[in-house]
């Protein structure tokens, strides 16, 4: 049996403490009032060269440029005039001076009011600039005040969703592996189990986190905004009104609480049946099955749903297709990601005897063929929105790609590039150390790749990495590394039951030569 160390079980609870503590810091330093979005905002515009000033710059400019034309226009009328005077001269000496007289007199009087009305234009205009530019800045200010609030809700719902969604991919590829009846895995069902139970911890930080956003504690989602379905408010928005049967707060919360419920049910069914199992009850390895191929379906409809709720809806002016899909693949690699590396770590502790250097073999081609999986999906996704370039689906990428230009792009490298490079190669797969590095790289990736699904719409261009993002990161691996490791030791890591581990056991891919710690018949 397994024992959770000391040192691991206190390095998960001061990655906890430190991340709430982190945490408590991002929401306390939030801005409270307008006047302090507009400082923060003074600061930042003076860090990208003032654009202020330039506002400023641009409305003076504008009233010397009207002060010129005016006086342009008055040179020219002084030149028409002698033209004229010069004419009358000539025909009669004396009548042109007395009309001349007459006419420098009332030229000086219209002269003089047009430079009035000009001066008077000149001052209403610039006085109406400055105010339609006041009242645009007060306007930028308070979006800018609810981005900035929304910054640590979305810092902790990234790692939230992360955290949950690894959580339930290992619990569904664990499910998929008990339907298809496959034998190389049994070694590892332990492992699987152990992973999926911190789905009943971090569920109930989720359900927290919904009701909370459904009480209107933070302004994630537009469309749970005060008269955004009302046509007779000024927050009316036509396209989310439209969308109101599946976009309302009852039916949102309620579905939510419908999905997690499913999944914790089926856990707690299928640990407590696995467990029985080892008494070699084949009638427990039935209900297994028969409750896995229930549960199979239901994810598959339920986790499309739940990416459209808590993601895509998000944006509740773009849909894609693609989405659930979109998001389980980005899931499902980080899932097999964490299997692997958590059964490294056990494998290296000497409590997988059974384990071998094929299991981490297969374990690293399914990360190597959902990674091509991933950018399949991610690649047709925006492909196809590019070559149509329509402005209601465009808009969604332009954000992405003109705010979040580096994250953007870096995820595409880290998450295709980099595990296709370092996986290909069929002798990397079985050495732990290039497995441990391309998860490393695949983890951080498809953690920036749900960051740039949610961040531009919840707080735009007032992103960034700082203290928020790393403690809900650490807060959330704490609880991962305490419930995992807790659950491990809590059970025989051999499922002896399993009409299948004697294939497990002696599972051995034809070409690689096991040269790590292998099973004890190796």
């Amino acid at each position: 049996m397994y024992q959770f160390s000391g040192k691991l079980k206190m390095l998960a609870i001061v990655l906890m403490a430190v991340g709430l503590l982190g945490t408590g810091y991002s929401f306390f330093t939030a801005p409270k009032t307008l006047d302090e979005a507009k400082e923060i905002l003074a600061k930042q515009d003076a860090h990208h060269g003032g654009h202020e000033a330039t506002a400023t710059h641009t409305i003076e400019e504008h009233v010397e440029e009207a002060k010129v034309e005016e006086h342009v226009e008055e040179v020219a009328t002084e030149e028409t005039q002698a033209d004229s005077t010069a004419t009358q001269v000539e025909e009669t000496v004396a009548n042109v001076a007395e009309q001349a007289q007459d006419s420098t007199v009332v030229n000086a009087n219209e002269a003089d009011v047009k430079e009035e009305v000009a001066q008077t234009e000149v001052k209403e205009e610039t006085h109406a600039v400055a105010e339609a530019h006041g009242e645009d800045h007060d306007a930028h200010a308070e979006h800018a005040l609810h981005q900035m609030q929304n910054r640590p809700w979305s810092a902790m719902y990234v790692a939230l969703l992360f955290s949950l969604g690894i959580t339930l991919l290992v619990l569904a590829f664990y499910g998929s592996q008990i339907v298809a009846q496959a034998g190389w895995s049994v070694v590892l069902h332990r492992v699987m189990e152990a992973i999926s139970s911190n789905i009943h911890y971090v569920s109930v930080f989720m359900l927290a986190f919904l009701i909370l956003t459904a009480m209107h504690m933070n302004h994630l989602f537009t469309w749970m905004g005060e008269g955004v379905t009302d046509p007779t408010s000024e927050n009316y928005d036509a396209i989310v009104d439209g969308k109101k049967w599946w976009l309302n707060t009852p039916g949102w919360l309620i579905r939510s609480i419908v999905y997690l419920a499913g999944w914790n049910v089926y856990y707690f069914l299928i640990r407590k049946w696995s467990l029985a199992q080892d008494n070699g009850d084949l009638k427990q390895h039935k209900k297994n099955y028969n409750a896995t191929v229930i549960f199979l379906v239901f994810f598959m409809i339920t986790e499309s749903m739940a990416s459209w709720d808590w993601i895509m809806s998000i944006d509740p002016h773009w849909f894609s297709t693609l989405f659930g899909w979109y998001v389980l693949a980005t899931f499902l690699v980080s899932a097999l990601t964490v299997i692997a590396m958590v059964t490294i770590y056990l494998r290296s502790k000497g409590a997988l005897p059974l384990v071998n250097d094929s299991h981490i073999h297969d374990l690293a081609k399914f990360m190597f063929g959902f990674s091509v999986f991933w950018t399949y999906l991610w690649f047709s996704q925006f492909m196809l929105i590019w070559y149509a370039d329509m402005p209601e689906e465009t808009t969604y990428f332009l954000l992405r790609f003109n705010e979040y230009k580096v994250p953007f792009l870096a995820m595409v490298v880290m998450n295709f590039v980099f595990p296709v490079l370092l996986l290909i190669n069929s002798d990397f797969k079985s050495r732990p150390w290039f497995v441990i590095l391309g998860g490393v790289v695949i983890l951080a990736g498809h953690y920036i790749d749900l960051f740039v699904m949610i961040m531009p719409g919840t707080v735009g261009g007032q992103w960034g990495f700082g203290i928020g993002e790393i403690s809900g990161l650490l807060f959330f691996t704490g609880l991962f590394i305490f419930a995992t490791f807790s659950a491990f030791a809590k059970a025989n890591p051999v499922p002896k039951g399993n009409p299948y581990l004697h294939e497990s056991e002696t599972y051995h891919y034809y070409n690689i030569e096991h040269t790590g710690e292998d099973s004890n018949h190796h």
